[in-house]
């Protein structure tokens, strides 16, 4: 039996929105107060986004900007889904093709018919 993955939530954005926030760039300027210097970008992606890493000062200043702790911005679960559909993959069985099989395979030439 395979375990589940582990993966998180990020809150960040549901929380400065209770807090009165709702621009990206209302967030930069906090965060350089407390000695924390990111691009617009690096602000946007950080609030927009899910980040792989963190710093724990960008952790710590972003709990002390809007008083919480490191477990409302971050919840664990348990990944939903090992495969997601993405709109390209076919449901139909796992049929490697062969070298063989391709070989045989020829192009079929469109037929254009005309309206009479």
């Amino acid at each position: 039996m395979q375990q589940p993955r582990l993966n998180y939530d990020w809150h960040l954005r549901r929380l400065l929105a209770e807090r009165g926030i709702f621009a990206t760039t209302g967030l930069g300027p906090l965060l350089a107060e407390r000695g924390i210097s990111l691009s617009e970008a690096q602000v946007y992606r950080l609030v927009t986004g899910t980040p792989e890493r963190l710093s724990l000062r960008t952790l710590a200043a972003l709990c002390d900007i809007l008083s919480c702790t490191p477990n409302d911005l971050i919840e664990p679960v348990a990944d939903r889904a090992t495969v997601r559909a993405t709109g390209t993959t076919t449901h139909r069985p796992k049929t490697a093709a062969t070298p063989s099989d391709a070989k045989t395979r020829t192009p079929r030439r469109a037929e254009i018919k005309r309206k009479k």
